[in-house]
């Protein structure tokens, strides 16, 4: 069991039990570790107390972000899309594919990619000459099936398996900023359709800590009757984490659903709030 896997079982936990407000001993025994070892990893891990970390999880402070990430969206659409769009704690810049280079899949291309350790646990990153092309959580049973999935995204490429490569960007994809310190420049690559495209650089927007609603998505791109697209759009982000679908959520603050479990968006939208 790595790291992730045991803040997932408390998690879990919590979210049953909230009301019993668990103690320390008692999350510790579920993990097999001593409270001591228990708290560190916690702390280590999310950047604050477990029970700091359950605050994080209620439904109140789940509003709060939404009603912050709201105002910031806001404004960063009212800049424009070329502005200040870079609130995005990673200073991700997308560049869509052609449709040209969508038809020849990745024709000539070799794509780098391979499996590495997250804070969200097992993931495979892919980059091509343009940028990070691919990046999804998986589990150690599922990786035939991810690279499977890697293939169909660009069907032409050459696929060149290195994972120390994959642990390095990793590294980057992932590393937590302190306040006013230099974040990673990392270049994404994606194939998708105008509207698709329109809508994930729209979540670039939408900083760390705070939450967008579906609705308040489809306003942002200029398509306020399309809110299912945008949910549609939202599932079909081919870079998770990094194009933030998690910090969409429902008009009532309910987590909602996500493509690689809905308990990760929960570990990372509150691993988020803490920092």
């Amino acid at each position: 069991m790595n790291d992730y896997e045991r803040i997932a079982q408390v998690i879990r936990y919590l979210d049953d039990r909230q009301g019993e407000q668990p103690d320390l001993a008692r999350l510790a025994r579920l993990v097999e570790l001593s409270p001591f070892h228990f708290h560190r990893l916690f702390t280590d891990w999310a950047g604050v107390t477990p029970k700091d970390f359950l605050q994080c999880l209620t439904l109140e402070r789940v509003k709060e972000r939404l009603r912050a990430g709201r105002n910031i969206l806001e404004v960063a659409m009212d800049a424009g899309l070329s502005g200040p769009g870079r609130l995005h704690d990673l200073c991700v810049t997308l560049e869509a594919a052609s449709p040209g280079e969508v038809k020849a899949g990745g024709r000539g291309w070799r794509v780098v990619f391979g499996f590495a350790e997250s804070p969200f646990g097992e993931c495979l990153l892919g980059e091509g000459p343009r940028g990070i092309c691919y990046l999804a959580f998986v589990d150690s049973s599922e990786r035939t099936e991810a690279q499977a999935e890697l293939q169909e995204t660009w069907p032409a490429a050459a696929l060149k398996r290195d994972d120390p490569a994959a642990a390095q960007l990793a590294e980057r994809v992932f590393r937590r900023v302190p306040p006013g310190a230099e974040r990673p420049r990392l270049r994404a690559f994606v194939s998708g359709s105008a509207f698709q495209v329109r809508v994930w650089n729209a979540l670039l927007r939408v900083p760390p800590g705070s939450l967008v609603t579906y609705g308040r998505l489809a306003t942002a791109v200029g398509q306020p009757a399309a809110a299912r697209a945008v949910g549609s759009a939202v599932g079909s982000n081919p870079l998770s984490y990094l194009i933030p679908c998690h910090r969409v959520i429902r008009e009532t603050g309910a987590i909602g659903g996500y493509r690689w479990d809905p308990l990760r968006k929960r570990a990372m939208l509150a691993w988020e709030s803490a920092a």
